[in-house]
């Protein structure tokens, strides 16, 4: 009788909390859901298309790229990037076939990562089609990201509709953007001791 009475009582504690949990994804969600609804009405990029995006390349947030350059799409450097430059491994190879660093965007805030994803897509012409589409469909946006060549990944677009689905993201490309603003975090630094990829400045 008395473990059953313990038992009870560790379930009535338990359970607030197993109840209020969230997975990174969901935590993720819930920060930046505002941000990829405002950038959809300013833009035309579906909301749920740019949190998917953000989840699978940043990995929720914990990536390297994320966590020391505040990039959440992997987009790389180009040609017209004047601003600070993170290198790692990636999918680039010199010409002898080996792999070699590539160049990164840094960001200071996560908030100028997704301005500038809009951005890159809205002012890219390999891009242009995707705003033919309609902003509710983001099968078809999926599919048209990898065609257009955003990823060298096949089941680039299959990952992206997983993503949405599994946490309803859709429900946000027919939402009205919030009146909460959106404060941007501290600009990022990177550790003296950080060793895998490496900044550059100019």
């Amino acid at each position: 009788m008395r473990v059953l009475c313990l038992l009870l009582c560790w379930c009535a504690v338990s359970s607030p909390i197993i109840a209020q949990y969230k997975t990174p994804e969901e935590r993720y969600i819930e920060k930046y859901k505002d941000l990829a609804i405002r950038e959809m009405h300013r833009t035309g990029i579906p909301a749920s298309i740019k949190l998917a995006q953000g989840l699978l390349e940043s990995q929720a947030g914990f990536s390297e790229l994320a966590q020391f350059a505040n990039n959440h799409f992997g987009i790389k450097c180009k040609s017209d990037w004047q601003g600070q430059r993170f290198f790692k491994e990636d999918d680039d190879y010199d010409p002898n076939g080996l792999l070699t660093k590539s160049c990164f965007r840094v960001y200071p805030s996560v908030y100028d990562s997704y301005r500038d994803h809009s951005q890159f897509l809205r002012l890219r012409p390999r891009y242009q089609k995707l705003f033919q589409l309609n902003r509710t469909d983001y099968r078809a946006w999926a599919y048209g990201l990898k065609e257009c060549g955003y990823a060298t990944d096949p089941r680039y677009p299959q990952k992206l509709i997983q993503i949405i689905e599994k946490y309803r993201l859709h429900q946000y490309d027919r939402t009205e953007p919030t009146q909460q603003s959106y404060t941007p975090p501290p600009p990022v630094s990177l550790p003296q001791n950080y060793r895998p990829g490496f900044f550059a400045t100019e």
